[in-house]
């Protein structure tokens, strides 16, 4: 498998993913690229704005939404970008139309490419259950792509020691999902990324990230940091 998973699409300051041009143009090789725009609602909009951002790099972008049945547009594409929004919804769209199985099925079999970003990357794991955004539309289940063997939090952030908020931190957020599943999960800092080739997995971007496990402290990983260890996880899921 190749997948090239994203915490984030945008960062302060720069355009829609140029923090990681360099990375998403050696992942990308060239190869026609099918985006999938459904976690937002305005689908021509979603998909003109990555148009916009891969032509410099000489990617042809077409929107799976622009086929009466995406799967047909999936099933012939080099690559696949499943692009950030609302996770809910997102799943939902890719439950319904049959997506989930044939975006599974081809890059399983390495004939097709994953690129995703915050909740594209949630999609790449095996269910949603770590993803930051509101319940807005129900799913069948929480079951994603399963593409990874471990959890990811997109835009993961550290706790301001100096904040007044009393709300939950991310950090015990995602204790509290450890409490009831047994499974890593990579909280990617914004402008970080991972990249899957084969049985090998790397940190990359600039700004590290952290690693929970059930009954271990968490464990600070650096840019490039070899995680293909985590590719062998065997998860363990509350029902």
């Amino acid at each position: 498998m190749e997948l090239f998973l994203l915490s984030n699409s945008r960062t302060h300051g720069r355009a829609y993913l140029e923090h990681a041009t360099e990375e998403i143009e050696d992942f990308l090789g060239g190869r026609r690229l099918v985006f999938v725009p459904f976690a937002l609602r305005d689908h021509d909009g979603y998909t003109a704005t990555v148009g916009a951002a891969m032509r410099p790099l000489g990617i042809e972008v077409t929107g799976a939404h622009t086929a009466a049945d995406p799967r047909d547009l999936v099933r012939d594409a080099e690559v696949v970008f499943v692009g950030g929004g609302n996770s809910f919804r997102l799943l939902s769209t890719l439950q319904r139309t049959g997506l989930r199985e044939v975006i599974r099925e081809r890059v399983e079999a390495g004939e097709l490419r994953y690129m995703g970003s915050s909740a594209g990357t949630n999609m790449a794991c095996p269910t949603l259950r770590t993803t930051n955004d509101m319940p807005i539309v129900q799913p069948e289940s929480f079951e994603a792509l399963g593409l990874v063997p471990f959890q990811i939090n997109p835009h993961f952030l550290d706790a301001d020691p100096g904040s007044t908020h009393m709300g939950e931190t991310r950090e015990q957020r995602v204790t509290e999902f450890l409490e009831e599943n047994d499974v890593p999960v990579l909280g990617m800092r914004e402008g970080a990324w991972l990249r899957v080739s084969g049985r090998k997995a790397a940190l990359g971007g600039t700004t590290g990230a952290r690693l929970f496990a059930r009954d271990s402290e968490p464990r600070e990983l650096a840019p490039d940091a070899d995680l293909s260890f985590l590719l062998e996880t065997r998860p363990k899921f509350d029902a």
